[in-house]
């Protein structure tokens, strides 16, 4: 391997943490065709190769990444929907959660399903999270859905540099100072934080639900949002607070951890400039709503305090705390054990679930594909050590897909079902004309 491409921040702390649990998200998309195995297997072949992504090899004791090129190594396996078509759906995702990919100099960090429904079939992707964010993989797979139909155009390639979290701090150096100064709230915040309870912490494993919001939930969603002045990201994070308040109940007695937090995953590519905006590699920051989320508080109220929250982190650009954090758990990691590693962002920096929101609209926008039309996306994304519980919020279209990770040392499905049924009470029967 030559020189190579650093691998940013996030990455490399992506790295230490798929050594201690497969980090692998998954993305569905449904293919309204006929499935031939052999005919979807050049169409990934072709999109793989022209988009550069071919060849990997990773220096992980250098910290150092490329693409070699030459013919793409393409691992398709084919399923059966049976009778029960989301079951298998929902087995297929859990099981690309914890599969490990192989580690070594050479990887290939793709790994193909298609599930076959007869007139249709499900084309899953599961991927290993440190070679790229949900927004470039969105750009693949739909890509490889419409040159299956007919509908696509040759890629263009993609971005395969890693900018630097480095340069990103000097461009702004005034966003850091802010961060550095805020980092005493952080801290307070996080130690009025109720943790989560861990059968046992060094079990990673991951299992899967799935929410699903069609239009007319969907655009109510968005006139409610609209109404209370909040955003929709805004006002999921207050549904979620509340549909976990019960499961957090203990928090009442404790006279110091009483308050609940859940994160937001936030894509930082603008912040990185006009060159990163196509870039493959994940550019993620991360920041905590904390509230008391009191007995008898209403969703309206709640919102408006993740949005007075939410629009102080990011007009003060404080997401980038979440990344000096990762840095000093770099520092940490070497000297601590396994146990610790597993539990360290549990204990210092407690959040009970997190929200990653993607809007494919937006991505399909920018594409010449008319077969986009035609199709309907699904994303999944593992919990990793930072949160046991992860909604993966997708819009596509006029509908809104949810895909539920959990850790099941956190979380019984029982658990998960009562949190997801009164995420839907709150989410799901807004009125389709709110008051203002």
């Amino acid at each position: 391997m030559g020189a190579g491409v650093r691998f940013n921040l996030f990455q490399r702390m992506m790295l230490r943490w798929r050594d201690l649990h497969p980090y692998n998200p998954v993305h569905v998309v449904r293919v309204p065709a006929a499935l031939e195995p052999e005919r979807l297997r050049a169409c990934i072949a072709e999109h793989l190769e022209a988009l550069g992504l071919t060849g990997l090899s990773v220096d992980s004791t250098r910290w150092r990444f490329s693409y070699e090129g030459g013919p793409a190594t393409v691992e398709l396996a084919v399923a059966a929907a049976g009778c029960d078509a989301p079951a298998e759906l929902s087995r297929t995702i859990e099981r690309e959660f914890n599969r490990p990919f192989p580690p070594g100099q050479r990887e290939n960090p793709f790994r193909f399903v298609a599930i076959d429904e007869g007139d249709a079939f499900q084309l899953v992707l599961g991927y290993d999270h440190f070679v790229a964010s949900g927004d470039s993989i969105a750009r693949l797979l739909s890509g490889v859905a419409c040159a299956y139909l007919g509908a696509g155009e040759r890629p263009v390639p993609m971005e395969r540099h890693s900018p630097s979290y480095r340069n990103l701090f000097l461009r702004h150096p005034l966003w850091v100072m802010r961060s550095i100064l805020g980092l005493v709230r952080m801290v307070a915040t996080a130690r009025r934080a109720h943790r989560v309870r861990f059968a046992q912490v060094e079990d990673g494993h991951n299992a899967f639900t799935y929410l699903r919001l069609g239009p007319p939930r969907n655009f109510a969603l968005l006139a409610t949002s609209k109404a209370w002045g909040v955003t929709v990201n805004e006002l999921l994070m207050a549904g979620l607070l509340q549909a976990l308040s019960p499961l957090a109940a203990q928090r009442r007695l404790e006279r110091r951890r009483n308050e609940l937090a859940i994160a937001s995953i936030l894509n930082m590519r603008p912040d990185f400039g006009p060159d990163a905006l196509d870039a493959l590699s994940p550019l993620l920051a991360a920041f905590r709503v904390a509230h008391e989320v009191p007995e008898g508080i209403g969703l309206r109220a709640l919102a408006l305090d993740v949005h007075n929250e939410t629009a102080r982190v990011k007009c003060g650009h404080l997401y980038l705390q979440s990344i000096m954090a990762l840095g000093l758990s770099a520092l940490l990691w070497p000297w601590l054990s396994a146990s610790r590693r597993h539990g360290l962002y549990a204990k210092h920096f407690p959040a009970w679930a997190g929200i990653s929101s993607l809007n494919l609209n937006t991505i399909w926008a920018r594409t010449a594909c008319a077969g986009t039309a035609r199709l309907d996306y699904l994303r999944a994304v593992p919990t990793g050590p930072l949160c046991p519980l992860v909604f993966a919020v997708t819009s596509a279209h006029d509908v809104l897909h949810i895909g539920i990770a959990y850790r099941t040392a956190a979380f019984s499905r029982a658990d998960v079902d009562q949190v997801a049924a009164a995420f839907m009470h709150c989410i799901g029967d807004l009125p389709v004309e709110p008051s203002a």
